[in-house]
C-alpha cells in the first residue's frame, strides 16, 4: 500500500511526510499540477495535498480532480465532503443552514435591486465579507444604510478586489506593535512591497462582484473560540479581539487554558463535523444570548505554535485527554486508518 504527498513547503505535507518516515510508511512525493497526476497515482490507495487560498492554481481545479479520484477509487485529504466548501463563506451559509446548524445569521444577494429592498428591513450594524480571504481580510463592519448602499452599488458595479491590501499591511503592523521583532517588523516591508508590486495571486484572480453578502454584527464579543475537529479529537485555542477592532481571527491573542472552553460548544462542534462527514473542519464560535453560533468553517488552518501549544483534545464522548497535539499527525494517523480499512 502507498499513499501520495503533494508536497509544499512550509504546508501540511512537512509533517504528512515527517510522520512517513517515521512510522516507515510507502508514500510517495507527486506534484498535482502536473497534467497526467491522475496515471503517476495509478500505484497508489490515497493522495494528501494540502492545499490553500493563497494559490491561484489550485482554486481551479482542486475540487475538480478530488473528485475525479475518489470516482476513481483513490482516498483523497481533503476529499469532497471536506473541502468543497472551503473559503466560500457563501457556500458555507448554504451548507450550515441545510443541516441547521446554529450559524450567525447571514444574506446573500445577486441582483442589486433584491439587495435594495433588504436594505429597508435591515437593521445596523451588518458585517460585510466576500466569499473568500482568511485571517479577517476582505471582512469589515457597516454601520449605516447609506455604507451598506455603497458597497451594494460596487458589488454590482466594479466590484471588490479579492486581494485586500491594505487589510493585510494594517494587520502586519499590527502583529509588529504586538511582537515588537526583527521578523515583524521584516512582514511590515513584505506587506508594502505587496501593495507596489503585483503577485500572481493578484494578476489572475478576479474582482469579487455579482453579489452581496452581510452577516448580523454580535456586539459585545471580546473573542471567539475557535474549535477543530479531526476524526475522534477536538482541540481549541480562545482567541482575543484586538482593542478596537471587532474580529478575533488574526489577532495572534491565544488562550488554551481547557477551562476556558465550555463543553456545549465542543458538542456541537462533534455534531456538525459528523453531518458534513468531514475529516478535518476548523469553526469559529462566537456567543450570542449565551448560545454558541458558528460564523465561518475551514478544513485547514495554521500550521505550528497555534495549535502545538494545545493542552490536549477531547474525544467524542467529551471526555479529556491529556496530551500533545499535532493537528498534522492526527490528519495522516485517521487517512491510514481509512486506507487500510479499505485496502
Amino acid at each position: 500500500m502507498k499513499i501520495a504527498i503533494h508536497k509544499r513547503v512550509n504546508s501540511f505535507s512537512d509533517r504528512w511526510i515527517e510522520y512517513c518516515e517515521e512510522k516507515k510508511i510507502n508514500y510517495k512525493t507527486v506534484n498535482c499540477y502536473d497534467t497526467d497526476i491522475l496515471s503517476q497515482l495509478d500505484d497508489c490507495i490515497g493522495l494528501m495535498w494540502h492545499w490553500d487560498l493563497n494559490d491561484y492554481k489550485s482554486a481551479l481545479f482542486a475540487r475538480q480532480l478530488t473528485l475525479s479520484l475518489e470516482k476513481k477509487g483513490i482516498k483523497v485529504f481533503p476529499d469532497v465532503n471536506t473541502a468543497w466548501h472551503y473559503d466560500d463563506k457563501v457556500g458555507q451559509k448554504y451548507l450550515l443552514e441545510a443541516i441547521n446548524a446554529p450559524i450567525v445569521n447571514s444574506y446573500v444577494f445577486y441582483t442589486k435591486e433584491d439587495a435594495i429592498n433588504w436594505l429597508d428591513k435591515a437593521k445596523f450594524p451588518k458585517v460585510f465579507k466576500l466569499r473568500g480571504g482568511a485571517g479577517s481580510i476582505n471582512v469589515s463592519i457597516v454601520k449605516t444604510k447609506n455604507k451598506a448602499k455603497h458597497l451594494i452599488n460596487r458589488a454590482f458595479g466594479k466590484g471588490f478586489s479579492s486581494i485586500n491590501h491594505t487589510s493585510r499591511l494594517k494587520d502586519k503592523i499590527w502583529a509588529f506593535r504586538r511582537d515588537k521583532g526583527l521578523l515583524a517588523f521584516k512582514n511590515i516591508l513584505i506587506g508594502i512591497a505587496r501593495i507596489l508590486i503585483t503577485t500572481k495571486l493578484e494578476k489572475y484572480s478576479h474582482n469579487e462582484k455579482g453579489y452581496i453578502y452581510f452577516q448580523d454584527f454580535i456586539p459585545n464579543n471580546l473573542y471567539d473560540t475557535r474549535l477543530v475537529v479531526v476524526g475522534n479529537r477536538c482541540f481549541g485555542i480562545r482567541r482575543y479581539c484586538r482593542k478596537g477592532d471587532f474580529r478575533a481571527s488574526g489577532s495572534g491573542l491565544l488562550a488554551y487554558d481547557k477551562e476556558l472552553f465550555d463543553k456545549e460548544s465542543i458538542k456541537i462542534a462533534f455534531e456538525v463535523s459528523e453531518k458534513l462527514s468531514s475529516q478535518s473542519i476548523a469553526f469559529d464560535f462566537i456567543k450570542l444570548n449565551n448560545e454558541y453560533k458558528i460564523v465561518e468553517i475551514s478544513y485547514c488552518f495554521t500550521m505550528g505554535k497555534s495549535y502545538d501549544e494545545c493542552q490536549g483534545y477531547w474525544d467524542r464522548q467529551l471526555n479529556w485527554h491529556s496530551k500533545s497535539v499535532n493537528p498534522q499527525y492526527f490528519i495522516i494517523e485517521d487517512f491510514m486508518t481509512k486506507c487500510t480499512l479499505n485496502d
